[in-house]
């Protein structure tokens, strides 16, 4: 793994238990709490190889002047990974050569072994490559795979930016029990506690969310007026829209 910065050190946190792997990281600033990866500071320190996987986890805009300085480690059949946002496959090919090329969009509730990750093959990623690569990410939560550049952007912006726009709204609501009397630790755990029971809620029973809700509001009850308030006449179902779309045109731009 080249780069080891806070989602590198994640998905690592994760990858280390997969049987039959393992790992090492280089990376200036990095510590790696497990003993079961080795840490390089840089080129000079590595130590082993040929490497028979490159993982890219170093920021998109190092990739084209970082990269070049590994490719000696690595096997030439090696297949690369990476991670960085907005880097093309077209892009990494013409930096790594002639290989298998993984782009992975992780998210941060990987860390918890609890994200989404989007997956997207270049044409010469064998069956067996690809089923490695599912079964690293799944070791960080669940895997969805598309088929071009254009998906992994869409995917970007719902579930790679998504944590980000459930953190804030979950802090909006937790400003809003402070206003109702609730100190920071109470609005906290009600607010959190609320979202996490709603969320498994719905994914075990399966049941279309506008159902779901309609279960909890009772007719001229206080869950129909709070509800009027917040998307009575769509602005939320708006405002999550233009949203989903600043971020998927910013994840355009940056391709």
């Amino acid at each position: 793994m080249i780069g080891c910065g806070n989602m590198g050190a994640s998905l690592l946190s994760r990858w280390v238990d997969v049987p039959g792997m393992s790992y090492s990281a280089v990376d200036p600033l990095a510590t790696f709490p497990d003993s079961r990866v080795e840490v390089f500071k840089s080129a000079d320190d590595i130590q082993g190889g040929p490497f028979d996987l490159l993982i890219i986890a170093v920021k998109p805009q190092m990739i084209a002047d970082v990269i070049p300085d590994y490719l000696k480690f690595i096997a030439p059949d090696a297949p690369a990974l990476s991670i960085a946002a907005g880097v093309s496959c077209q892009r990494l090919e013409s930096i790594v050569g002639s290989r298998s090329v993984i782009r992975v969009m992780p998210n941060m509730p990987a860390s918890v072994g609890k994200g989404v990750s989007g997956l997207l093959f270049n044409d010469k990623t064998s069956d067996d490559v690809k089923e490695t690569a599912r079964t690293m990410m799944r070791a960080a939560g669940s895997v969805v795979e598309v088929e071009t550049e254009d998906g992994l952007d869409r995917f970007t912006a719902i579930a790679g930016s998504g944590p980000g726009f459930v953190f804030e709204m979950a802090r909006a609501f937790m400003e809003a029990a402070k206003e109702l009397g609730f100190d920071d630790g109470e609005s906290r755990k009600l607010v959190l506690d609320t979202i996490a029971g709603t969320i498994e809620m719905a994914s075990q029973s399966g049941k279309d969310l506008a159902e779901l809700r309609n279960a909890v509001t009772s007719k001229a009850g206080a869950t129909e007026a709070g509800l009027k308030q917040l998307n009575g006449n769509g602005e939320l179902s708006r405002l999550m829209l233009a949203t989903t779309q600043a971020a998927y045109k910013r994840t355009v731009e940056l391709r």
